[in-house]
């Protein structure tokens, strides 16, 4: 009788751990990521890159889901609402952290209902002039918009992104008033750049650097903290005058509230992994892109300070969707 009663809780044991770590066996199948913007959009340009190599690593397939529309809401609210199982995860950017103070009504609370994984990449805007602006500098600039407020004219891909609001950002920390003129996409935006009927802009590294290289635009500095890759002459906007100013289009993946702490553990690695990789280094290069990385606990900081700011931001320049 001992020994069966023995067996039967050794049993019940083992069945416990089973179910309290459901995950020792993850993955058994395809890994789903879940992105809010289409196919060849940046978030999807990262996703593929760095989801072939975690796929490596994992022994499992990556599948891209691209739920475009809302500014990624959609597929935000996909995955907060899937189950925490490590099976499918978000692809999130920037806009998440933007939208939490720009959207009035949201099913879901970004930084609350979602795991921090990893940050994978950024990719910096530049502040790019048509070359008719006399200015070849940050603190010129700056001095140029408050001889002449509201009069210099910003173009962005529409309102509420983050071209937009990182010219709201430079209006607030400068004191100037750069006037926003918002466009359906960013070619609309860069093609009356180019035709000088908007004077500045605050364009994606990628989108800009053929412009500059042709001499059709100058560069100004780089949004993001540090000096980027792509191109590591420019100084950041910080460095050239304005302290404390960053943004960035950013990436980074999180999975659903409850997701067991050692998955999140195995995908940080993977992601890591992913990005030390000599050809994953090679195509973040050639696409102006910038590798992130670090800690679960580092991505969900970086979220909660971007959360606020975007806030700030957002409240000052008075924008708001439903």
């Amino acid at each position: 009788m001992k020994t069966t009663s023995r067996l039967l809780t050794a049993m019940l044991t083992l069945a416990a751990m089973s179910n309290a770590w459901p995950q020792s066996g993850y993955p058994a199948k395809p890994v789903r990521v879940v992105l809010g913007f289409p196919p060849a959009s940046a978030a999807d340009l990262v996703a593929r890159i760095v989801g072939v190599k975690v796929a490596d690593g994992l022994g499992q397939q990556i599948v891209i889901d691209n739920r475009p529309g809302a500014s990624s809401n959609i597929a935000t609210e996909a995955v907060v609402r899937a189950p925490a199982d490590g099976y499918t995860l978000l692809m999130g950017t920037i806009a998440n952290t933007i939208n939490a103070s720009l959207y009035t009504k949201l099913a879901f609370d970004f930084a609350r209902d979602l795991a921090p994984i990893a940050a994978v990449a950024s990719v910096p805007n530049l502040l790019v002039v048509h070359p008719s602006l006399p200015v070849r500098s940050v603190r010129e600039l700056i001095k140029t918009a408050k001889l002449k407020p509201g009069e210099i004219l910003y173009g962005s891909s529409g309102n509420g992104t983050g071209p937009h609001l990182s010219g709201e950002l430079f209006n607030l920390m400068a004191g100037v008033k750069l006037v926003h003129i918002p466009y359906k996409g960013s070619p609309q935006a860069m093609t009356d750049l180019l035709g000088g009927r908007v004077m500045v802009m605050f364009s994606p590294a990628s989108t800009a650097l053929p412009h500059i290289k042709a001499g059709t635009l100058r560069a100004l500095a780089a949004s993001s903290a540090q000096r980027t890759s792509s191109a590591p002459e420019l100084p950041t906007i910080a460095e050239a005058g304005l302290a404390g100013f960053e943004t960035a289009v950013w990436f980074g993946l999180l999975a659903p509230l409850g997701t067991p702490r050692e998955i999140i553990e195995r995908l940080n690695k993977e992601v890591a992994r992913a990005l030390g990789d000599a050809d994953v280094k090679k195509q973040f290069a050639t696409q102006g892109i910038d590798a992130t990385g670090g800690t679960a606990e580092q991505f969900a900081l970086y979220i909660r300070d971007e959360t606020a700011k975007w806030a700030r931001v957002v409240q000052a320049s008075g924008a708001k969707l439903d």
